[in-house]
């Protein structure tokens, strides 16, 4: 007599079995045809999810109905090698984490869209699916609206809201783009995996692009829309800690020092004389840090005043940050147009907080850089920085710059755009901000925000 529930499951393990084959071959033939997709094709696992009707993704799996992929396989090859890279593309464009504050279904359509136009330009048999003329004009119109050739997903959800089409056109839109589930994106994480999965998927960005440049001509140009998407999402873009490495200072700090400490001579010493270890670790450390530094936000009526705001709360943010400055810092945060209109000590954590909640700008005068870098010089003259090394300067270049040099480094902060460097010395660095990233604070950032990353990890350390 056959047992019913057993019987069910062979069948299901059969079917489990075939799409993991199905799954395995996509991978192989989109090597075959992109040897520069190894190492990303290789970062997904495969999971059945039974009741599934369709595919998703959570940036380290595949989840995928084994009845909806058969169903797919049916249709074609080709149909399985373009969702699988569909949702790769996902990944490896840090949609998963991207969305920020966007309303969420603008964000899965712009996603969508932004993805199929990559895979529409590649010229590979294995995933070539000729566009229809609807998929055509929708591409052909974005790209008008934001007068650039290589759409991502930010660019297609702007368009989308200044499109903002009726429920009969978005529902044509979907029914056009739509291939991947997005609801595991919106899963909550543990902060170190979310970290840890968007460094794995922006090292295997950098690492393809790497390749393709190196690699064959004609294999550049039959991918020339995937390396496009890529050099657009790795350009340089805007990181405080990384930028004010260059102003940060050697100093000892009081915290335990583990990277100096060897377990082996702990755990012997426990183990021959009961609980005497032979050596501790070090109480101090030498750590590169920022401590004095200057920010000057021009508050001249050229300047937009959101612009200023959010690019003082991304301040905000990076200050927060315990790894990039030290427990007790000295940032003067002034405002100026064409003279000093407000100078705020920043020493610590809670004079962060307490400025951001009463942050008023003030000025809306002509604009002069002389008289900020004249009172900086004059602070640091009366004793007011011990080790100045830096100053930032956000503006939109349209003013008055200083002849001489300052005895510390100098950036200029402009997003691009809406700003004019022409008259920039050339002592000064510019740091250009696209005005959407400066805009969209806080999008790679997990809902919890920087200094809630800080603590949920605490928290486990301590837990």
């Amino acid at each position: 007599m056959i047992d019913p529930t057993r019987d069910r499951q062979l069948r299901e393990l059969e079917q489990v079995n075939l799409c993991a084959q199905i799954l395995y071959q996509a991978r192989n033939e989109l090597y075959l045809n992109m040897r520069f997709l190894d190492i990303p094709l290789s970062s997904l696992g495969f999971e059945a999810e039974w009741g599934l009707n369709g595919i998703r993704t959570d940036g380290f799996n595949i989840y995928y109905g084994p009845d909806w992929l058969t169903g797919l396989y049916g249709q074609g090859r080709v149909r399985v090698n373009r969702a699988y890279l569909h949702m790769l593309f996902h990944c490896l464009f840090g949609h998963l984490d991207g969305r920020g504050e966007r309303e969420i279904s603008d964000w899965n359509l712009a996603c969508d869209i932004a993805m199929e136009s990559v895979l529409d330009g590649l010229y590979q048999k294995c995933t070539h699916v000729q566009p229809g003329a609807f998929r055509r004009e929708t591409y052909l119109r974005i790209r008008k609206m934001l007068n650039q050739e290589v759409l991502t997903a930010q660019g297609v959800y702007k368009a989308l809201v200044e499109m903002k089409p009726d429920d009969r056109r978005r529902g044509q839109l979907q029914r056009e783009f739509y291939v991947d589930d997005h609801s595991r994106w919106e899963e909550p994480q543990p902060p170190r995996q979310v970290r840890n999965r968007q460094n794995k998927w922006k090292d295997n960005r950098e690492r393809m692009q790497t390749e393709m440049e190196t690699g064959s001509k004609d294999a550049s140009e039959d991918n020339r829309s995937l390396l496009d998407e890529l050099e657009v999402e790795n350009r340089e873009r805007y990181d405080y800690r990384q930028f004010l490495r260059r102003f940060a200072v050697l100093k000892e700090e009081i915290q335990v020092d583990m990277d100096s400490f060897d377990y082996a001579f702990y755990t012997y010493g426990l183990s021959l004389y009961g609980n005497m270890p032979l050596v501790e670790p070090q109480e101090s450390r030498e750590v590169y840090r920022v401590e004095d530094f200057a920010v000057v936000i021009d508050t001249s009526m050229s300047c937009s005043g959101e612009l200023v705001q959010r690019f003082l709360e991304e301040t905000y943010d990076v200050l927060s940050q315990s790894e990039s400055f030290f427990r007790r810092v000295n940032v003067h945060v002034i405002q100026c147009d064409d003279q000093i209109r407000s100078d705020v000590v920043i020493t610590r954590a809670e004079d962060l907080t307490d400025y951001m909640e009463h942050l008023t700008l003030k000025g809306l005068g002509g604009t002069d850089f002389r008289p900020a870098f004249e009172y900086v010089n004059g602070l640091r003259a009366a004793g007011a920085f011990a080790r100045l090394r830096g100053l930032i300067y956000f503006t939109d270049g349209k003013g008055i710059y200083p002849v001489q040099a300052p005895p510390y480094d100098t950036a200029f902060v402009f997003v691009k755009d809406q700003y004019s460097d022409e008259s920039v010395p050339p002592w000064a660095m510019k740091v250009i901000l696209e005005a959407d990233d400066l805009m969209e604070k806080g999008q790679n950032e997990p809902e919890t925000g920087n200094m809630g990353l800080l603590q949920k990890e605490e928290q486990e350390r301590t837990t």
